[in-house]
């Protein structure tokens, strides 16, 4: 409108079912596109049209982010290229068009609930994390070296999904050893250690007394599995509902073991009313094996959860980019995120860095090629582009949380945030880069070569 403030969206998207039906393309293209497709902007005016196509290559499926990466690209990219037609500035384009904090709980297009978030002060932050006031002089020096440089904005939101309830089981061993087995499994993101210190802080049992057990169907019956940015919020959820019914059975005991009506548990030790006693979870454990009440030392609970949260943040790209080659070099990146409570805050960087360097391997390198017969082209790494260490540079994060109040500990997850943040900062970036040059748009990835042909297509013509 007349205030640069966003009104209406509209997006067609075409969409790859591959050669036969499954559970997983379908939506993941249409209903989780659609759940961030508004990203964190105040507009209930939304139209979005998927168009599929069966063809000969392998159906797309879930791998981190699902459907959310590709909402998100469309509309940051979008918002850069309205900025930049429209003259303004990409980061005030956006504050006019965020979701204000009394806004909250705010009701997206698509009837998903925001419990909340603080759009503009976390961009006022990431602003000051990228140093962007010191942009202008570092694209000064990339000019006096023949290079071109831009800076790209990407400010993302995530919809964590997955089961809503989820199960947590603690075994007080024989052996003075506590197991807590889990509904989900880990594979690289470090739920041990995050599992066993949520426990050992709400139980006062020891880390190193406590044995996390963790996909194997003989010993758990039921879990709701890693997935959709779920594992964190909802284990700890559920471990938090068992440690309850511990303390209460424990404290139920005690007060019959010792003839007291007040037994209270301070994080550590239970207090016993007219007793000199403070046990520990371990002695009252100790205390009930010994005289059989094998009901204690077995507690198990099921947490559900009443919605799902909404991680965010702001991912803010600088490349340089050699115009004789096209070789495209990630100078700068820094992320500031919003995940709400963190138990483990560098697992939390872990997570991002991964997700973020994904990402740029998306935009600057990994490509799927199928020969017009439907033959893979790229099917090993000698032909896939994957990302290396040193297509990265140090990457910058910081949180600014505001709790969920959509789970007892305020968490938001964090697995998938870095990848649906990446690809629209770099995409950007690049964008701006080359727009001195006249170059209004290259498609993903960003090889040398592209940008190369891009760069040079003028003179290509001429030739």
């Amino acid at each position: 409108d007349a205030d640069m403030k966003l009104v209406a969206y509209k997006v067609d998207t075409v969409c790859n079912l591959g050669a036969y039906n499954s559970g997983y393309a379908q939506p993941i293209q249409s209903d989780l596109f659609a759940k961030v497709a508004m990203g964190v902007y105040d507009v209930q005016n939304i139209a979005l049209r998927c168009k599929a196509y069966y063809t000969t290559t392998v159906q797309i499926d879930a791998y981190r982010g699902a459907g959310r990466p590709e909402a998100i690209f469309a509309l940051e990219r979008s918002m850069d290229n309205a900025a930049r037609k429209l003259g303004v500035d990409p980061y005030e384009l956006r504050r006019k068009s965020f979701i204000k904090p009394e806004q909250f709980p705010y009701q997206t297009a698509i009837s998903d609930t925001y419990d909340v978030g603080e759009f503009d002060a976390l961009l006022s932050a990431a602003k000051v994390n990228a140093d962007r006031a010191g942009y202008a002089a570092r694209k000064a020096a990339s000019e006096a070296a023949g290079k071109l440089r831009g800076t790209g904005l990407c400010y993302y939101i995530e919809s964590i999904l997955g089961d809503k309830k989820e199960n947590a089981r603690v075994v007080f061993e024989d052996d003075g050893t506590v197991s807590l087995y889990v509904g989900t499994q880990s594979n690289g993101q470090g739920h041990e250690t995050v599992y066993a210190k949520f426990l050992s802080d709400q139980s006062g049992i020891p880390v190193e007394a406590i044995r996390i057990v963790q996909g194997d169907s003989d010993l758990i019956a039921w879990g709701g599995g890693t997935g959709g940015s779920r594992s964190v919020t909802m284990q700890t959820g559920a471990t938090l509902e068992t440690v309850a019914t511990v303390k209460q059975k424990f404290a139920a005991y005690l007060g019959e073991k010792f003839e007291s009506e007040d037994v209270d548990f301070d994080d550590e030790r239970f207090r016993i009313a007219g007793s000199n006693e403070t046990p520990s979870m371990l002695d009252v454990a100790a205390m009930a094996r010994v005289d059989g009440r094998s009901d204690l030392l077995d507690i198990h609970e099921q947490f559900r959860l009443s919605d799902r949260s909404f991680p965010n943040g702001a991912h803010i790209a600088e490349v340089e980019i050699d115009p004789e080659t096209g070789q495209v070099t990630v100078d700068r990146y820094s992320v500031t995120d919003d995940f709400g409570n963190m138990i483990n805050p560098m697992l939390a960087e872990g997570q991002v860095h991964g997700g973020v360097a994904q990402g740029v391997g998306q935009a600057l390198s990994e490509h799927v090629v199928y020969d017009e017969d439907g033959q893979l082209l790229t099917a090993t790494f000698m032909d896939y582009g994957m990302p290396r260490a040193a297509d990265l540079p140090l990457i910058g994060f910081e949180t600014r949380p505001v709790p969920s109040t959509y789970n007892p500990m305020g968490m938001k997850g964090c697995g998938e945030a870095g990848t649906v943040g990446a690809l629209a900062a770099i995409a950007n970036a690049v964008a701006d880069a080359v727009a001195p040059r006249g170059v209004s748009d290259i498609q993903m990835p960003y090889t040398p070569s592209r940008v190369w042909a891009a760069l040079n297509q003028g003179k290509i013509a001429a030739e």
